[in-house]
Order: C-alpha cells, then structure tokens, then sequence
C-alpha cells in the first residue's frame, strides 16, 4: 500500500518570510496558498510528486525536523557551499563544529543538516549502496569508505 512519502507540514512563524525562504533560497515552488487560512503549499522537485505545507503558527510553536532526498555527489560536492552561499549554517550530525556531511552507517546514508529561519531542521540525505553497518554509528565519509572496502 504505501509506496512513499508525499508532503508533510511544519510550523513556521512568519508565513511570508518562511515562504521566501522555501522559494527563493530553496527553490520551491509555491503549489497553493490556503485564502482562508495561513497556509501555503509548495512543490518540491520538478513535478508534483512531493509537497511541503507551511502553516503559521505563533502559539504553540513546535520546530520540527524532515529531509529533503538528495543526490550523493551533490551533498559531497556541492552541499555545504550551497548552504553557505544562502547565509544558512551547514552542520552534521554530531554538531561537533565540522562542516561535512556524516553516514549515518546502519541506513547506510549520507547526510548535511542546516536550520530554516523558524529553528526547523532540515537535512540533505542521500542513501548509499550496500548494506548498513550499524556497529559503526556515525562516522565520515571518507572512514565509511575505508570500512566498506575492507
């Protein structure tokens, strides 16, 4: 029955500023907004296939986290100036000060985390080939490959 995931919603703070944030900086695209309530929904990708929902919510705000699927040589070489060029922070996992992407080992997946303007976090991730390893926790990259080619 279930073959993916097609929207979520979060909550943001200024509907506009969120909005200009999706679009401008992330390159969303607005699909519709709500006149009768302070909703807007956004296209992710090149087609209809997924959807994010912005709901202004100043009362009982709760920031959320979700993912955006990424391509794996995008996140490696691309991602963290990416983040950058849009004044947004590029951390991992560990939050540990380095600004690289981290495999998460069990999925396996690579992934960069950074924060919309409402303390949201969001994430870049990309699955990788093979089979997890979750004895090995989170580690970089470069140590996931010196594990998988042993």
């Amino acid at each position: 029955m279930i073959q993916g995931l097609y929207e979520t919603h979060i909550q943001v703070r200024d509907l506009a500023k969120s909005v200009a944030f999706y679009t401008e900086v992330l390159g969303l695209r607005v699909a519709h907004r709500d006149p009768t309530r302070p909703i807007v929904f956004l296209w992710i990708g090149s087609g209809k296939d997924y959807m994010l929902g912005l709901w202004q919510e100043e009362a009982n705000f709760q920031p959320r986290h979700f993912a955006f699927r990424a391509n794996k040589e995008d996140i490696l070489n691309y991602a963290v100036d990416y983040l950058k060029t849009r004044d947004l922070t590029p951390y991992n996992f560990l939050r540990d000060g380095i600004e690289a992407p981290m495999v998460f080992a069990w999925m396996p997946a690579l992934a960069i985390y950074f924060n919309d303007p409402d303390g949201n976090q969001l994430e870049f991730i990309s699955l990788l080939e093979g089979e997890g390893k979750p004895e090995l926790g989170v580690l970089s990259y470069a140590d996931w490959l010196k594990h998988t080619a042993l």
